[in-house]
């Protein structure tokens, strides 16, 4: 029983091939593509209203170099919060739950933004690991402290998307479970547990697009330290 509990969070395969591909393939197909008409449908303009809407929010606080990445993070976020949300439909896989794929998105972004920031400007980028008026014998320390935390931040966001929509699904699972053993036992409780179960649903939905945006956000900020 168990080991079942994380048989959902384990990569379908077909013939071998393993269809977490389709699954990162599958929210791309969901969005209406851009047209040159005058007038767009009310899916088109709503999903325009809430592009540009992140968009401007996020590039806010960033200068103009940093609003060279507004494509990118902006792709990452509607990636994130439609594999997130297919998720919860039932008899589905999401791909945000495997490490991997977390580390995969996370390294290369994180590691983007650093490199941003010893190539345009070396000495601010180097000077984070060091706060100023540190005193000269907690030096070399700090200096190590602060190359952990850097190098540790890539792991942290890949961690953190994966805990929490891990436990979420593994919570929705688990009550379920309880829901159809209690229900020939004792009705009353079984009602009572699957609302219980209803309102954690709307939460899990609820995390699943915080999650996406906090991750984005973090990224963000990481490339507002260097830019």
């Amino acid at each position: 029983m168990n080991l079942s509990f994380f048989d959902q969070f384990m990569s379908p395969t077909m013939f071998g091939v393993p269809l977490i591909l389709l699954a990162m393939t599958a929210p791309w197909l969901l969005y209406a593509s851009p047209t040159d008409r005058w007038l767009n449908n009310r899916l088109t303009t709503l999903q325009s209203w809430f592009l540009a809407a992140f968009t401007k929010q996020l590039m806010l606080p960033l200068n103009i170099k940093g609003h060279k990445w507004a494509l990118s993070l902006t792709s990452l976020m509607v990636f994130l919060i439609t594999m997130n949300l297919l998720g919860l439909l039932p008899y589905t896989f999401t791909p945000t739950t495997q490490l991997s794929l977390n580390l995969g998105l996370a390294v290369p972004f994180w590691l983007a933004t650093v490199l941003v920031g010893l190539r345009n400007q070396p000495t601010a980028a180097l000077g984070h690991l060091l706060p100023e008026g540190t005193p000269t014998l907690l030096i070399p320390i700090l200096i190590i402290i602060e190359t952990i935390s850097l190098l540790i931040r890539p792991l942290a966001l890949g961690v953190r998307l994966t805990a929490n929509l891990t436990a979420g699904h593994l919570l929705i699972q688990l009550i379920s479970t309880a829901v159809l053993v209690m229900m020939p036992m004792m009705p009353t409780t079984a009602i009572i547990t699957a609302i219980v179960l209803f309102l954690l649903t709307l939460l899990e939905i609820a995390v699943a697009m915080i999650q996406a945006y906090v991750f984005v956000l973090l990224l963000s900020l990481y490339l507002q330290e260097n830019t």
